[in-house]
């Protein structure tokens, strides 16, 4: 009971998760034809790479350990909501925006120049994800959702490795997500802008408004 109560606040993701979850698969399942085609020119150019499905699928577990980072081991409640927060509003807006305008994309290839381990994940990855619901992309928001969080965390501060390697992991899961032609520039692109959308909103408008509030502790004659 004890632990209950002490990490009560973690129920909110796992809450939001199963609603999202449930959304998500209704999508999958509903939205397969009639679908909106997303597209831009520079799609064209980007070459497809196997190996970019270790980053994609790193994915995964990072955004694993920064949610359980946040609930247990982060002293900073206030961090943990922003964080929550900001994951929960986009993926509901992706949510939104898959059921008012159903899209998806026509970027993965028919035939593999390799057989290897990695192109018969991205196989795999094929097989259970389908090419429809993109926009925007919840790979590419989540991550910078979660680099915001690692980077704006007092705890990790002087951790300046963390900071570091978590920018190069969300990197390199960006470009892994166009380079696995999972999506599209367009979707990265509008990914990328609801994630800044939700560090104004989140983080850099409560800090404003903390800094107005608190009065100035010496003045000046």
């Amino acid at each position: 009971m004890n632990f209950i109560k002490k990490y009560k606040h973690g129920f909110i993701i796992i809450i939001y998760g199963i609603f999202y979850m449930a959304g998500f698969r209704y999508l999958e399942n509903h939205i397969q034809h009639n679908y909106h085609i997303v597209h831009a020119v520079l799609d064209d150019y980007i070459p497809f790479c196997e190996y970019f499905i270790i980053p994609y699928l790193l994915w995964f577990p990072f955004l694993f350990a920064t949610v359980v980072y946040f609930i247990f081991f982060n002293p900073d409640k206030q961090e943990y909501y922003q964080y929550i927060k900001n994951l929960c509003m986009g993926m509901t807006v992706f949510l939104a925006v898959s059921y008012l305008y159903p899209n998806g994309h026509q970027l993965r290839p028919e035939v593999f120049a390799r057989d290897n381990f990695c192109v018969d994940l991205v196989k795999i990855l094929y097989s259970t994800d389908t090419c429809t619901n993109i926009l925007p992309s919840i790979h590419v928001f989540n991550s910078l959702a979660a680099y915001m969080a690692v980077s704006q965390c007092q705890a990790l501060r002087k951790h300046t490795w963390v900071k570091a390697g978590t920018l190069f992991l969300v990197i390199t899961i960006i470009l892994s997500t166009m380079l696995l032609k999972q999506h599209s520039v367009v979707d990265v692109i509008l990914g990328s802008a609801m994630a800044g959308m939700g560090y104004l909103f989140f983080y850099q408008y409560p800090a404003r408004k903390y800094a107005r509030q608190v009065p100035a502790r010496f003045s000046y004659k």
